[in-house]
């Protein structure tokens, strides 16, 4: 087996990259001379040519645009690994990269996440957010390790996850003070016509709340619908309209948005799962996560 010369590699990836080799003769603090037959090897090592000149310009062949593409993976990784390694405290730091699916409100997020933070001391967390089917594709590829969802995962997904309930929520009715004020009595009558902020209509909660409505025969007049219920809460701040939320924030989002519950059901719920590909959980932090949901309850149903 023929091995790679990284010297000479790096000699090309320098050429390439600053676009000559009187630069890279600068940059290395070496001769035009060395340098131009240390990259002569390399190609007569790869058997391929790696640049052609076009007047005093060296351009990149086709087959140094390919070198060129691993060389500049090859030191990005070696850079990332001395950082590593300059950091031996961070390498033993358990780590737990959750995707939050998009509709799942973010003071709920922290609230199912904090238990896991507590129970591990030195733990390095990472959130993404994003639509369910794209983060089950990442737990999938093992870029995650679990994914809060609002509902099973999807069974069309070719590899197999598995759904660990945590809780499920009744629904609470919120709005600016004034707003609330006007709704709270005859509720839930009080909602007909009444300016309604609403969630997304792909989401489960919405399809269970305009059964709500069709069933009580109550027409609010919508003002808005959100894919991310933090800016509707905002909207419902300003008092443009009525908005909902699991039963389990209520006193969360009276005090952080200055708004007041007018009203409750639990005849609309959010149910609320953590994402795994394992059905035996092992994450310390994950198991903290889901046993703290399923041992403190949500309010509401308890």
């Amino acid at each position: 087996m023929t091995w790679l010369n990284y010297h000479h590699l790096f000699y090309f990836w320098t050429i390439a990259r600053v676009g000559s080799i009187a630069k890279a003769g600068e940059e290395l603090h070496l001769s035009q001379p060395t340098i131009s037959t240390q990259l002569k090897t390399l190609e007569e090592a790869l058997g391929h040519r790696l640049f052609h000149r076009q007047g005093r310009s060296l351009l990149l062949t086709e087959s140094g645009r390919l070198v060129f593409k691993y060389a500049d993976e090859i030191f990005r990784l070696g850079r990332e690994m001395q950082k590593a390694l300059g950091n031996k405290a961070s390498m033993h730091r358990l780590r737990l990269s959750v995707g939050i699916a998009d509709v799942i409100p973010k003071a709920l997020a922290e609230y199912l996440l904090q238990p896991a933070l507590k129970a591990c001391e030195d733990i390095f967390l990472v959130c993404q957010e994003g639509p369910l089917p794209a983060l089950l594709a990442q737990l999938a590829a093992h870029e995650l390790d679990v994914v809060l969802s609002d509902r099973p995962s999807a069974l069309e997904m070719r590899v197999k996850t598995f759904s660990h309930a945590l809780g499920e929520s009744g629904e609470s009715f919120f709005a600016a003070p004034t707003l609330a004020a006007q709704l709270r009595e005859g509720f839930p009558h009080s909602l007909e016509g009444a300016p309604a902020l609403l969630p997304a209509a792909h989401t489960a909660v919405r399809r269970q709340l305009e059964a709500w409505f069709e069933r009580l025969q109550l027409s609010p007049h919508p003002m808005a619908e959100f894919d991310d219920s933090a800016l509707m809460s905002v909207f419902g701040q300003k008092g443009l309209g009525f908005f909902i939320a699991p039963s389990v924030l209520e006193t969360q989002i009276q005090q952080q948005m200055k708004v007041e519950v007018f009203g409750r059901t639990v005849q609309v719920k959010e149910r609320f799962f953590a994402v795994t590909v394992e059905r035996k959980l092992k994450h310390p932090a994950i198991l903290a996560m889901v046993n703290a949901a399923r041992e403190q309850c949500f309010p509401l149903e308890c």
